[in-house]
């Protein structure tokens, strides 16, 4: 079958009504479900396979691409409006969002997440279909070594997020990868602080963490002085964007979507690190820098671009390699599987219609997130409308539910309880959350990595310079360090020299 007839028969697959049809409702489902707290695209995802297995392959495989693309925006929107992020990729998006939406600019934050999102999810799926192959064959020369080099370099975004102080975010890094240890080693099987508690063995549910890290402080400071937001309930604002700040959020975007397109065509990295990377790196290069962490639009935009970016390119390694490039992509690869299908280089020659099918519907995925997105901010927007007497109460019964929902466990409750309260220990303390919450995320792989490779070399660690990938992320690791000091001591070089300048003089007095 030439190019020119399976793209022709792939076109026609995607122009039924019933494939636009189904590819629409799975982005508006994966919205709603990613707008829920404790409600993850990949929830989302493992519920609605079951209903694929009746339809035509291409419909029921467009079904779970839309609800994936929609549940990973839709936890922007919870994000942004209550600091209770959706999806964890979308911890990210909060840091600004929230304050934004505090500020009276809840729609302009929701209309930036939207053009952000799906510029990003049209790079990525652009670039699946461009250089998939490349960009697959690189993937595989990703070992232990290789990943673990990748994560210490990805450790140094800890420093883009840790507001003024680099030594509070560092220690609120340790001890997210402290928490990370928490559970069963996999590779010795031994327990690890788990204090005899069976429903401690699987380690701490990262839902939980990220709920009770992020949204319970708010409740907590509202509960403590309910007074502070009287007369100050958050508007809705304008959520039509200057061409401005598009314009200077674009080269952000751009930026998020290209580490996006990286960090998702290598398999098991996720959505989360690539949105923070993306985040820092915004912050790093952003003449607004200061302003990051207070309501800045452009680290709303890049945050979202990094999360967003990552969707596309997952599918490289498994329409490739037949190699998963998430969880998500995982259970997607089980409706490929259910159909008769197997991901790989043989799908290419033996269904080349459906591929070009998949790349057409994914490319109609971007414009339908748009439309559907635009409808989705305007009726979940006026959530910022909503009082804080009856706001607050509302969340908490959202959070208490979303995570109870995910095991059915009353001890995920407890962790969420419990990392509310260090949470808000950490906000009256002024340590910053999110370094925390990218060592929890991050820690689990860093040690698994260098396990790995340890095994592999019998305790050598000449393992992690076995190659140019590896010496690659070792001189990027050593140069963005090097430039985090230096920026780190101009910032408090001018910090005291704007108190110089501000302290009265001194008066003095003859005795």
């Amino acid at each position: 079958m030439s190019f020119f007839d399976a793209f022709v028969q792939g076109f026609a697959l995607v122009a039924q009504w019933e494939s636009l049809a189904f590819l629409a409702l799975g982005i508006a489902i994966g919205v709603v479900a990613g707008a829920i707290p404790g409600m993850s695209a990949t929830m989302a995802v493992a519920l609605t396979l079951p209903f694929t297995f009746a339809m035509q392959p291409i419909t029921g495989i467009l079904l779970l691409l839309g609800v994936y693309k929609g549940g990973i925006f839709g936890g922007s929107i919870p994000a942004i409006l209550i600091k209770t992020p959706g999806t964890p990729a979308s911890s990210a998006t909060a840091l600004d969002g929230y304050p934004m939406a505090e500020q009276g600019k809840a729609g302009k934050a929701l209309s930036m997440a939207l053009y952000a999102s799906c510029i990003a999810d049209f790079v990525s799926n652009l670039a699946l279909i461009l250089v998939a192959g490349w960009l697959a064959a690189f993937a595989l020369n990703f070992g232990p070594p290789e990943f673990f080099t990748l994560i210490v370099f990805s450790l140094t975004i800890i420093a883009g997020v840790s507001g003024d102080s680099l030594l509070k975010g560092a220690v609120a890094a340790l001890f997210g990868l402290l928490l990370a240890t928490v559970g069963m080693d996999f590779i010795g099987g031994t327990n690890r602080f788990t204090f005899g508690s069976p429903d401690m063995m699987a380690g701490l549910n990262f839902i939980a963490v990220l709920i009770g890290l992020f949204a319970l402080p708010e409740i907590f400071s509202h509960i403590r002085n309910p007074k502070e937001r009287e007369g100050n309930v958050r508007k809705l604002g304008d959520s039509h964007l200057t061409r401005e700040e598009f314009r200077g959020s674009l080269k952000s975007i751009l930026r998020g979507s290209a580490i996006g397109v990286f960090m998702g065509s290598i398999p098991g990295i996720g959505a989360a690190p690539s949105a923070f990377l993306s985040y820092s790196e915004a912050r790093r290069a952003s003449p607004n820098r200061e302003n990051f962490g207070k309501g800045e639009i452009e680290g709303v935009a890049a945050a979202e671009a990094g999360n967003n970016g990552v969707a596309g390119a997952t599918l490289i390694p498994l329409l490739s390699l037949g190699i998963p490039g998430d969880v998500i992509t995982a259970i997607i690869i089980g409706a490929f599987m259910i159909h008769g299908l197997t991901p790989g280089p043989l799908l290419f020659t033996n269904h080349a219609d459906l591929v070009y099918a998949l790349f057409i519907g994914l490319i109609a995925s971007s414009v339908l997130l748009l439309f559907i997105g635009w409808f989705a901010v305007r009726g979940f927007r006026y959530v910022a409308d909503i009082p804080s007497n009856l706001l607050f109460p509302s969340v908490l019964v959202l959070c208490i539910f979303g995570v109870f929902a995910i095991n059915n466990s009353i001890f995920d409750v407890g962790v969420m309880l419990v990392m509310g309260l260090l949470g808000y220990a950490m906000l009256l303390l002024k340590f910053p959350a999110a370094p925390f919450l990218i060592a929890f995320i991050l820690g689990p792989l860093l040690e698994d990595k260098f396990r790995q490779s340890m095994l592999m070399s019998r305790g050598e660690l000449d393992i992690f310079v076995r190659g140019p990938i590896t010496i690659i992320f070792w001189c990027l690791t050593v140069i963005s360090v090097v430039l985090i000091v230096r920026s780190t001591m101009a910032a408090a070089r001018i910090r005291r020299q704007q108190r110089r300048t501000s302290m009265p003089p001194r008066t003095g007095t003859n005795g």
